[in-house]
């Protein structure tokens, strides 16, 4: 089976995208198949944008008078808002296109998926008790987009149940993921 493209850019789209959006030129990556899903949108959460804000920092740093790059600019209105509006989550779809490229490009650095390669949904169970995923989000991961796969990654990292955080830690690689929230 052919699994259709990423909508988001991966390896040496990522420097591509970069450079794109810190000259104000950067145009999405997506697919006809994708075009479709990409308009049901999930929430992102307020950590994901200081995530995606500190990427930013670290990979497009500001200027000699303090000037911010583009997307960490674009990223960092939106987290403001957030603030100012006391909201957890923002809906992708409200993104400026800046915004939402800045945050995609991060999301392209992060690890796609919580599997540790030990599933138990295999085996009938509703949740896997590797990563800790439901039968449904297994099954549905590929089609999912980005801000849902970040949902399912915070529920699993608040729970801190799957094996993935404890018995088998070493087969998650030590992902900026696997630490628990503070104050979950």
């Amino acid at each position: 089976m052919k699994v259709p493209r990423a909508p988001w850019p991966r390896n040496g789209q990522v420097l591509r995208a970069i450079q794109k959006i810190q000259r104000g030129t950067f145009r999405a990556f997506f697919s006809a198949p994708h075009e479709a899903h990409f308009m049901s949108m999930a929430a992102i959460h307020i950590t994901d944008i200081e995530a995606a804000i500190n990427y930013w920092r670290a990979h497009a740093p500001a200027d000699g008078s303090g000037t911010l790059a583009p997307a960490t600019r674009a990223l960092a209105e939106v987290y403001a808002g957030m603030v100012f509006r006391h909201e957890e989550d923002v809906d992708e779809r409200v993104l400026t296109p800046q915004a939402l490229a800045a945050w995609l490009a991060w999301y392209a650095s992060t690890p796609d998926t919580p599997c540790i390669a030990i599933c138990s949904t295999s085996q009938g169970d509703a949740s896997c008790k590797g990563c800790g995923r439901t039968f449904e989000e297994v099954q549905r991961w590929t089609e999912m987009s980005a801000a849902e796969k970040r949902g399912v990654w915070r529920r699993i990292t608040r729970e801190h149940t799957a094996w993935r955080f404890n018995r088998y830690a070493e087969r998650a690689g030590g992902t900026s993921h696997d630490a628990p929230p503070q104050g979950a």
